[in-house]
């Protein structure tokens, strides 16, 4: 029991920070200045983008910055969005651990319950109180329904977080459109950032040889 109770404060502590860290996300100004980045993006407004994203330290901020500065190619888009992931996830593998880990703790106990009440049993000393083996019974019962109990109150909020993350991974492919559609409309090539990185290495490159 005494794990299971570790198990049920840290899935409960959890689940605050997250709820905490979606609230944050999902309020009137983050949304607000979410709309205007994507707007920004798809004018191509690399400087309204990184203003923008200096008033908010979320993850579609850093996303939106990042395509901003060193433009939408497929690459950079790729790297943006994975930078951030271990935000959008933090602590799911976790709560995951502890759904699968709860009710084998449950059943661990209900095995020692059953032994404890086989023990009385079997032993040389005749049962005078059948309380005793009722106690080993419930023992064993306690510990199955604490770690169901456990399992439930952590399972329901990793697929709350888990279809948030979703979503919010689907956003920043629409910061990574947007941004590319921009591009194509008002000048510039998605590409062309990666295309520098390479002339600017291999500039380097003929330097190093010719020196």
């Amino acid at each position: 029991m005494w794990p299971l109770l570790v198990l049920s404060v840290v899935s409960v502590t959890l689940t605050v920070e997250r709820i905490w860290f979606w609230r944050r996300m999902a309020s009137r100004g983050s949304r607000v200045r979410l709309r205007a980045m994507v707007n920004a993006l798809r004018m191509n407004d690399a400087d309204t983008v990184l203003v923008l994203a200096e008033e908010d330290k979320g993850p579609f901020a850093a996303v939106a910055a990042d395509l901003a500065s060193d433009g939408p190619s497929d690459a950079i888009a790729i790297a943006a969005v994975e930078r951030q992931r271990p935000r959008l996830e933090r602590f799911l593998n976790i709560l995951s651990t502890i759904v699968t880990a709860a009710p084998m703790l449950g059943i661990l106990g209900t095995v020692s319950g059953i032994i404890r009440s086989f023990e009385l049993l079997g032993g040389k000393d005749t049962l005078s109180d059948p309380r005793l083996v009722s106690a080993g019974i419930a023992e064993a019962l306690v510990a199955t329904a604490s770690g169901l109990v456990v399992a439930l109150i952590s399972l329901f909020p990793y697929m709350y977080f888990r279809s948030h993350s979703d979503k919010a991974i689907g956003v920043m492919e629409g910061l990574v459109a947007s941004a590319k559609l921009g591009v194509e409309r008002h000048g510039g090539d998605p590409d062309s950032s990666l295309r520098k990185a390479e002339a600017l290495s291999g500039t380097a490159t003929t330097e190093a040889v010719l020196s």
